[in-house]
Parts: C-alpha cells; sequence; structure tokens
C-alpha cells in the first residue's frame, strides 16, 4: 500500500529508489536549529529541535514510543551538516511514515498479508542442484517455523508458475501480526524490501536474525552475483535497501527491549 507512505519527507523508506531519486531534484533545506534533544510526550517521547517537537510536513507531531527509538532519530538530526539531507535519516523518514499511518493500522497490516499468498519462500528454482539446495536450505527453516509454531501450512511451486495457497494458512500467519503501529510499519517495510511477509514474520517473532533474513532475501541474487559478476546497478540499489532494512531491525529491536 504504497500510496499509505507517500508525500512523506524523504518519501516513503519502502521504496529507497524513489526516495534518492525525489530528494535528489528537490532542494535541501539549511540546518537552522542549534540543539536536538529527546523530551517525555504524551504516549511516548519526542524529538526536539531548539525545544520545539518535530512534526511530519503535514503537521502531525512524531511521538515514538521507546526512548531509544526518538534518541537514535534525534542522532540523524544531530549529524547534519549545514543541510538537511533526508536520505541520511531513514528512522526520521521511517517516524514520518508512521504518524501518517497511525490510524491505518489495518490497512498496512493488510498489504503486507497479501504478500502470503505469492511469498518469496514459496516459489523454488528447478535447477541447477547447487542453487536448489541452497534455497532450501535458506528458505525451508522458515517455512517449517511457519507450520509447526504458527499453524500455517504453505504449498510451494517450481519455477514462477502461480500456486494458490491455503486460506487456512494465510489466516493462521496474519492472526500473529502485530497490532502496534510502528511494528507494523516496520513490518512492512521489511516484507516489502525482502518480497516475504515469512522472512519478516521469522526476524519479529522466530527463528532468524536480521543477516539471516538479508541473506535468505537475496539467495537468488547472489547466486547469480557469484556466477557471472556483480552488476553495479542491481549493488546500488540493495545497498540502498540495507539501509531502510537496518533501520526497521532497529525500530523493532526497540520494541522487543
Amino acid at each position: 500500500m504504497r500510496e499509505l507512505f507517500d508525500e512523506v519527507a524523504g518519501q516513503s523508506p519502502l521504496d529507497p529508489t524513489e526516495a534518492v531519486r525525489r530528494a535528489t531534484r528537490a532542494p535541501q533545506r539549511k540546518r537552522i536549529y542549534k540543539e536536538v534533544g529527546v523530551a517525555p510526550a504524551d504516549g511516548g517521547f519526542a524529538v526536539t529541535l531548539d525545544g520545539k517537537p518535530i512534526r511530519t510536513p503535514s503537521g502531525r507531531q512524531v511521538i515514538a514510543p521507546a526512548s531509544s527509538i526518538a534518541e537514535h532519530i534525534a542522532a540523524e538530526w544531530n549529524a547534519q551538516g549545514e543541510t538537511i539531507d533526508p536520505l541520511t535519516m531513514p528512522l526520521t523518514r521511517f517516524a514520518n511514515s508512521v504518524a501518517e499511518v497511525a490510524d491505518r493500522v489495518d490497512a498496512v497490516a493488510d498489504d503486507v498479508a497479501k504478500y502470503l499468498g505469492s511469498d518469496l519462500l514459496f516459489y523454488r528454482a528447478g535447477h541447477p542442484e547447487a542453487l536448489v539446495a541452497r534455497e532450501a536450505a535458506h528458505w525451508d527453516p522458515v517455512l517449517s517455523w511457519a507450520a509447526n509454531e504458527l499453524g500455517a501450512h504453505f504449498i510451494l511451486s517450481e519455477g514462477i508458475v502461480h500456486v494458490t495457497q491455503p486460506e487456512q494458512a494465510i489466516k493462521a500467519a496474519r492472526s500473529v501480526f502485530p497490532a502496534d503501529p510502528w511494528a507494523v510499519a516496520a513490518l512492512h517495510v521489511v516484507t516489502t524490501l525482502t518480497g516475504s511477509a515469512l522472512l519478516a514474520l521469522a526476524l519479529l517473532r522466530g527463528p532468524l536474525d536480521s543477516d539471516q533474513v538479508w541473506a535468505a532475501a537475496h539467495v537468488d541474487e547472489d547466486w547469480n552475483a557469484e556466477k557471472w559478476g556483480v552488476d553495479e546497478e542491481v549493488a546500488a540499489r540493495r545497498a540502498a535497501r540495507l539501509v531502510d532494512f537496518r533501520a526497521a531491525v532497529t525500530i523493532l529491536d526497540a520494541l522487543k527491549a
């Protein structure tokens, strides 16, 4: 549901490429504040610039649910030089996005759930055997976890032939989605960046850490790079996505603490 996150400063953390394109053509604002702080606020913690709380472009105040998240956002503002560069502020962009969609949590969660019908982990290579084995090594543990812990039994397919997933499996996985807007937004970011809602759930609740999730999301890409060399354009897009992935991981880690 990309439109839910549009028109946010720096653009949506869901699309780093678009963020780069739009931010490059937009004039950068000068830094006019001196002090950055964190202060208690109704519902959490506010980041302040010279004592005034930061707000989204539409005027909504940004309230972080944990002091550690607010401190991370404050660090981004404090690190700015003479001009403010939104591309160096992934957590601020994330916070702006959450503030704008806080009253539409169900819609964001439903968008994540759409991936459960065509998740990356369902579609497997038929050959070569080494790639088949590598996909299985990275992806099968997640599917086993989903089946055993969530009661979500999904069907695999070879190649790109679509397979309709059992509604019961989708509902079982959807039922464990968080209700907190920050957690749901982070789940959405990880899902769209990896192409897998199951990997996002495995990061949120299950057996994988962030490095394992990122590696699992790029099994085929890494395989091709090993065989044919690194495509610089692909590598640049991946590096941009990794920045936003790490921001989402920071949010999830703080919420778990």
